[in-house]
Protein backbone atom coordinates (compact mmCIF):
# COMPACT_ATOMS: atom_id res chain seq x y z
CA UNK A 1 0.00 0.00 0.00
CA UNK A 2 1.35 3.41 -1.01
CA UNK A 3 1.14 6.05 1.72
CA UNK A 4 1.50 9.04 -0.58
CA UNK A 5 -1.23 11.59 0.14
CA UNK A 6 -1.73 14.42 -2.34
CA UNK A 7 -4.33 16.67 -0.72
CA UNK A 8 -4.37 19.16 2.12
CA UNK A 9 -1.02 20.14 3.59
CA UNK A 10 0.57 17.04 2.04
CA UNK A 11 0.18 18.73 -1.37
CA UNK A 12 2.75 21.29 -0.18
CA UNK A 13 5.30 18.58 0.75
CA UNK A 14 4.36 18.95 4.40
CA UNK A 15 3.79 15.84 6.53
CA UNK A 16 0.61 16.54 8.46
CA UNK A 17 1.18 14.57 11.66
CA UNK A 18 -1.96 16.00 13.25
CA UNK A 19 -4.09 14.65 10.40
CA UNK A 20 -2.47 11.22 10.70
CA UNK A 21 -3.43 11.06 14.38
CA UNK A 22 -6.80 12.75 13.86
CA UNK A 23 -6.23 15.64 16.29
CA UNK A 24 -6.67 19.41 15.73
CA UNK A 25 -3.61 21.56 15.18
CA UNK A 26 -3.85 23.14 18.62
CA UNK A 27 -4.27 19.82 20.46
CA UNK A 28 -2.60 19.55 23.87
CA UNK A 29 -0.18 16.71 24.59
CA UNK A 30 -2.65 14.76 26.76
CA UNK A 31 -5.19 14.73 23.92
CA UNK A 32 -2.50 13.63 21.46
CA UNK A 33 -1.45 10.83 23.81
CA UNK A 34 -5.02 9.59 24.34
CA UNK A 35 -5.63 9.60 20.61
CA UNK A 36 -2.44 7.67 19.92
CA UNK A 37 -3.30 5.06 22.54
CA UNK A 38 -6.73 4.54 20.99
CA UNK A 39 -5.24 4.06 17.52
CA UNK A 40 -2.52 1.77 18.87
CA UNK A 41 -5.07 -0.53 20.50
CA UNK A 42 -6.84 -1.01 17.18
CA UNK A 43 -3.91 -1.14 14.74
CA UNK A 44 -1.09 -2.79 16.68
CA UNK A 45 -0.27 -6.28 15.28
CA UNK A 46 -0.87 -7.89 18.68
CA UNK A 47 -4.39 -6.48 18.99
CA UNK A 48 -5.62 -6.04 15.40
CA UNK A 49 -8.55 -8.41 14.91
CA UNK A 50 -8.71 -10.02 11.47
CA UNK A 51 -8.40 -13.37 9.72
CA UNK A 52 -7.07 -11.71 6.59
CA UNK A 53 -3.22 -11.71 6.47
CA UNK A 54 -3.12 -8.83 3.97
CA UNK A 55 -5.27 -6.64 6.25
CA UNK A 56 -3.03 -7.47 9.20
CA UNK A 57 0.03 -6.51 7.18
CA UNK A 58 -1.60 -3.26 6.04
CA UNK A 59 -2.52 -2.35 9.62
CA UNK A 60 1.04 -3.04 10.71
CA UNK A 61 2.45 -0.82 7.95
CA UNK A 62 0.05 2.04 8.72
CA UNK A 63 0.98 1.80 12.38
CA UNK A 64 4.74 1.70 11.84
CA UNK A 65 5.09 4.07 8.88
CA UNK A 66 2.44 6.66 9.65
CA UNK A 67 1.13 6.56 13.21
CA UNK A 68 4.34 5.90 15.14
CA UNK A 69 6.40 8.61 13.36
CA UNK A 70 3.56 11.11 13.82
CA UNK A 71 3.36 10.40 17.52
CA UNK A 72 7.14 10.52 17.92
CA UNK A 73 7.08 14.00 16.36
CA UNK A 74 4.19 15.36 18.45
CA UNK A 75 4.95 13.68 21.78
CA UNK A 76 8.27 15.44 22.30
CA UNK A 77 8.04 19.01 23.59
CA UNK A 78 11.03 20.06 21.50
CA UNK A 79 9.82 18.35 18.31
CA UNK A 80 6.32 19.72 18.79
CA UNK A 81 7.66 23.26 19.23
CA UNK A 82 9.70 22.93 16.03
CA UNK A 83 6.65 21.57 14.23
CA UNK A 84 4.57 24.54 15.42
CA UNK A 85 7.13 26.90 13.89
CA UNK A 86 6.82 25.04 10.58
CA UNK A 87 3.04 25.28 10.79
CA UNK A 88 3.33 29.03 11.23
CA UNK A 89 5.52 29.27 8.16
CA UNK A 90 3.09 27.08 6.24
CA UNK A 91 0.23 29.42 7.18
CA UNK A 92 2.08 32.35 5.65
CA UNK A 93 2.80 30.33 2.51
CA UNK A 94 -0.87 29.36 2.17
CA UNK A 95 -1.89 33.03 2.26
CA UNK A 96 0.59 33.80 -0.53
CA UNK A 97 -0.58 30.86 -2.67
CA UNK A 98 -4.28 31.13 -1.82
CA UNK A 99 -5.38 31.40 -5.46
CA UNK A 100 -3.76 28.05 -6.25
CA UNK A 101 -5.61 26.12 -3.52
CA UNK A 102 -8.37 23.80 -4.72
CA UNK A 103 -10.36 22.00 -2.04
CA UNK A 104 -11.66 18.48 -2.70
CA UNK A 105 -13.78 17.72 0.37
CA UNK A 106 -17.17 19.16 1.22
CA UNK A 107 -16.17 19.59 4.87
CA UNK A 108 -13.18 21.81 3.96
CA UNK A 109 -15.28 23.84 1.53
CA UNK A 110 -17.87 24.51 4.23
CA UNK A 111 -15.19 25.39 6.77
CA UNK A 112 -13.78 27.99 4.40
CA UNK A 113 -17.12 29.83 4.63
CA UNK A 114 -17.80 29.18 8.33
CA UNK A 115 -18.59 32.09 10.65
CA UNK A 116 -17.56 30.07 13.71
CA UNK A 117 -14.16 28.88 12.56
CA UNK A 118 -12.73 27.42 15.76
CA UNK A 119 -15.90 25.62 16.82
CA UNK A 120 -16.76 24.25 13.38
CA UNK A 121 -13.14 23.20 12.79
CA UNK A 122 -13.05 21.13 15.99
CA UNK A 123 -16.40 19.52 15.18
CA UNK A 124 -15.34 18.65 11.62
CA UNK A 125 -12.06 17.11 12.81
CA UNK A 126 -13.84 15.04 15.48
CA UNK A 127 -16.48 13.83 13.00
CA UNK A 128 -13.91 12.38 10.60
CA UNK A 129 -11.42 11.24 13.26
CA UNK A 130 -13.96 9.04 15.08
CA UNK A 131 -13.91 6.60 12.14
CA UNK A 132 -10.24 7.02 11.24
CA UNK A 133 -8.57 3.62 10.53
CA UNK A 134 -11.85 1.71 10.96
CA UNK A 135 -11.56 1.03 7.23
CA UNK A 136 -7.91 0.52 6.32
CA UNK A 137 -8.51 1.02 2.60
CA UNK A 138 -10.24 4.34 3.29
CA UNK A 139 -7.66 5.68 5.73
CA UNK A 140 -5.71 7.67 3.12
CA UNK A 141 -8.88 9.48 2.02
CA UNK A 142 -9.77 10.30 5.64
CA UNK A 143 -6.27 11.62 6.40
CA UNK A 144 -6.47 13.77 3.25
CA UNK A 145 -9.85 15.16 4.41
CA UNK A 146 -8.43 15.95 7.85
CA UNK A 147 -5.42 17.64 6.29
CA UNK A 148 -7.67 19.79 4.08
CA UNK A 149 -9.46 20.96 7.23
CA UNK A 150 -6.06 21.79 8.74
CA UNK A 151 -5.11 23.67 5.58
CA UNK A 152 -8.28 25.80 5.70
CA UNK A 153 -7.85 26.47 9.41
CA UNK A 154 -4.23 27.56 8.99
CA UNK A 155 -5.08 29.73 5.98
CA UNK A 156 -7.97 31.50 7.65
CA UNK A 157 -6.14 31.99 10.95
CA UNK A 158 -3.19 33.58 9.16
CA UNK A 159 -5.44 35.65 6.88
CA UNK A 160 -7.41 36.98 9.85
CA UNK A 161 -4.24 37.97 11.67
CA UNK A 162 -4.55 35.42 14.44
CA UNK A 163 -2.14 32.74 13.37
CA UNK A 164 -1.88 29.36 15.05
CA UNK A 165 1.40 30.22 16.77
CA UNK A 166 -0.01 33.39 18.37
CA UNK A 167 -2.88 31.47 19.91
CA UNK A 168 -0.53 28.87 21.36
CA UNK A 169 1.83 31.49 22.78
CA UNK A 170 -1.10 33.20 24.45
CA UNK A 171 -1.88 29.95 26.29
CA UNK A 172 1.65 29.49 27.52
CA UNK A 173 2.26 30.18 31.19
CA UNK A 174 5.57 31.52 32.53
CA UNK A 175 7.66 28.71 33.91
CA UNK A 176 9.21 29.00 37.38
CA UNK A 177 12.96 29.04 37.52
CA UNK A 178 14.12 25.47 38.18
CA UNK A 179 15.83 24.83 41.46
CA UNK A 180 19.47 23.88 41.39
CA UNK A 181 19.97 20.16 42.05
CA UNK A 182 21.55 19.20 45.32
CA UNK A 183 25.22 18.35 45.25
CA UNK A 184 25.93 14.62 45.31
CA UNK A 185 26.80 13.17 48.73
CA UNK A 186 30.41 13.33 49.83
CA UNK A 187 32.53 10.78 48.07
CA UNK A 188 30.02 10.34 45.23
CA UNK A 189 30.92 11.82 41.86
CA UNK A 190 28.27 13.29 39.52
CA UNK A 191 28.97 10.51 37.03
CA UNK A 192 27.67 7.95 39.51
CA UNK A 193 24.15 9.38 39.51
CA UNK A 194 21.46 9.74 36.86
CA UNK A 195 21.66 12.87 34.68
CA UNK A 196 20.75 16.17 36.38
CA UNK A 197 17.00 16.71 36.05
CA UNK A 198 17.52 20.27 34.80
CA UNK A 199 19.94 19.53 31.96
CA UNK A 200 18.88 19.54 28.27
CA UNK A 201 20.18 15.98 27.98
CA UNK A 202 17.98 14.92 30.88
CA UNK A 203 14.95 16.47 29.15
CA UNK A 204 15.64 14.41 26.02
CA UNK A 205 16.04 11.26 28.11
CA UNK A 206 12.75 12.00 29.87
CA UNK A 207 11.04 12.30 26.47
CA UNK A 208 12.48 8.97 25.33
CA UNK A 209 11.43 7.24 28.56
CA UNK A 210 7.94 8.72 28.48
CA UNK A 211 7.38 7.61 24.91
CA UNK A 212 8.83 4.19 25.71
CA UNK A 213 6.36 3.72 28.57
CA UNK A 214 3.49 4.76 26.32
CA UNK A 215 4.61 2.39 23.56
CA UNK A 216 4.90 -0.38 26.16
CA UNK A 217 1.41 0.35 27.44
CA UNK A 218 0.11 0.17 23.87
CA UNK A 219 1.84 -3.18 23.38
CA UNK A 220 4.38 -1.84 20.87
CA UNK A 221 7.44 -3.43 22.45
CA UNK A 222 9.63 -3.08 19.37
CA UNK A 223 9.30 0.70 19.40
CA UNK A 224 9.71 0.67 23.19
CA UNK A 225 13.15 -0.87 22.81
CA UNK A 226 14.08 1.56 20.00
CA UNK A 227 13.26 4.58 22.18
CA UNK A 228 15.16 3.21 25.17
CA UNK A 229 18.25 2.35 23.14
CA UNK A 230 18.35 5.95 21.92
CA UNK A 231 18.06 7.14 25.52
CA UNK A 232 20.82 4.77 26.58
CA UNK A 233 23.19 6.39 24.08
CA UNK A 234 22.76 9.65 26.00
CA UNK A 235 23.23 8.11 29.45
CA UNK A 236 24.54 4.51 29.60
CA UNK A 237 24.47 4.56 33.42
CA UNK A 238 20.83 5.57 33.84
CA UNK A 239 19.06 3.03 36.07
CA UNK A 240 15.58 4.03 34.87
CA UNK A 241 16.44 3.28 31.25
CA UNK A 242 17.94 -0.10 32.13
CA UNK A 243 14.89 -0.91 34.27
CA UNK A 244 12.48 -0.10 31.45
CA UNK A 245 14.57 -2.10 28.98
CA UNK A 246 14.56 -5.01 31.40
CA UNK A 247 10.76 -4.94 31.58
CA UNK A 248 10.43 -4.62 27.79
CA UNK A 249 12.64 -7.67 27.28
CA UNK A 250 10.70 -9.62 29.93
CA UNK A 251 7.50 -8.91 28.02
CA UNK A 252 9.22 -10.03 24.79
CA UNK A 253 10.37 -13.20 26.57
CA UNK A 254 14.00 -12.32 25.83
CA UNK A 255 15.20 -13.62 29.19
CA UNK A 256 18.95 -13.17 28.73
CA UNK A 257 18.66 -9.53 27.65
CA UNK A 258 16.14 -8.90 30.41
CA UNK A 259 18.55 -10.20 33.06
CA UNK A 260 21.39 -8.04 31.73
CA UNK A 261 19.44 -4.79 32.00
CA UNK A 262 17.63 -5.65 35.24
CA UNK A 263 20.93 -6.48 36.95
CA UNK A 264 22.56 -3.32 35.58
CA UNK A 265 19.66 -1.17 36.79
CA UNK A 266 19.76 -2.66 40.30
CA UNK A 267 23.53 -2.34 40.38
CA UNK A 268 23.19 1.39 39.66
CA UNK A 269 20.19 1.84 41.94
CA UNK A 270 18.91 -1.04 44.12
CA UNK A 271 15.66 0.90 44.65
CA UNK A 272 14.84 1.29 40.93
CA UNK A 273 11.10 0.51 40.89
CA UNK A 274 10.74 -0.69 37.28
CA UNK A 275 13.78 -2.95 37.59
CA UNK A 276 12.40 -4.52 40.77
CA UNK A 277 9.03 -4.99 39.11
CA UNK A 278 10.68 -6.56 36.07
CA UNK A 279 12.67 -8.85 38.35
CA UNK A 280 9.44 -10.09 39.96
CA UNK A 281 7.93 -10.74 36.53
CA UNK A 282 11.06 -12.61 35.51
CA UNK A 283 10.82 -14.82 38.59
CA UNK A 284 7.16 -15.58 37.77
CA UNK A 285 8.06 -16.52 34.20
CA UNK A 286 10.90 -18.74 35.41
CA UNK A 287 8.57 -20.59 37.79
CA UNK A 288 5.98 -21.10 35.05
CA UNK A 289 8.67 -22.36 32.71
CA UNK A 290 9.98 -24.74 35.37
CA UNK A 291 6.48 -26.15 35.97
CA UNK A 292 6.01 -26.73 32.24
CA UNK A 293 9.34 -28.55 32.09
CA UNK A 294 8.36 -30.71 35.07
CA UNK A 295 5.04 -31.62 33.43
CA UNK A 296 6.82 -32.34 30.19
CA UNK A 297 9.37 -34.56 31.93
CA UNK A 298 6.65 -36.40 33.84
CA UNK A 299 4.66 -36.99 30.65
CA UNK A 300 7.75 -38.16 28.80
CA UNK A 301 8.51 -40.61 31.64
CA UNK A 302 4.97 -41.91 31.64
CA UNK A 303 4.99 -42.47 27.88
CA UNK A 304 8.39 -44.11 28.07
CA UNK A 305 7.14 -46.53 30.70
CA UNK A 306 3.97 -47.16 28.73
CA UNK A 307 5.47 -47.71 25.31
CA UNK A 308 9.19 -48.07 25.80
CA UNK A 309 9.64 -50.35 28.82
CA UNK A 310 12.69 -52.51 29.24
CA UNK A 311 12.81 -55.52 26.94
CA UNK A 312 12.99 -58.88 28.65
Amino acid sequence: MSFKIEHGLFKFDFTDHHAILGVPLDAEFNDIRKRYMKIARSLHPDSFQTDNPSDKQMASQIFSKLVNPAYAKLSSDRNRAEHDVLLGMMGKRLVQERDKIQLKSQAATELMKSRNLDEDYKKAIAQIAKDLYHSLSGSKKQIAQLSELNLVYLLRKESEGGGLGKKKRAKAQPQPKPEQPDSPPSGESPEDTNTSPTSPKSAKIADYCRRAEEFMEAGNLTQTVVELKEALKLDPKNSQIHGLLGMAYVKQNQITMAKVHINQALKLNPQESMANEAKKELVKQSKKSAKKQEKGSALAGFLNNLFGGKKK
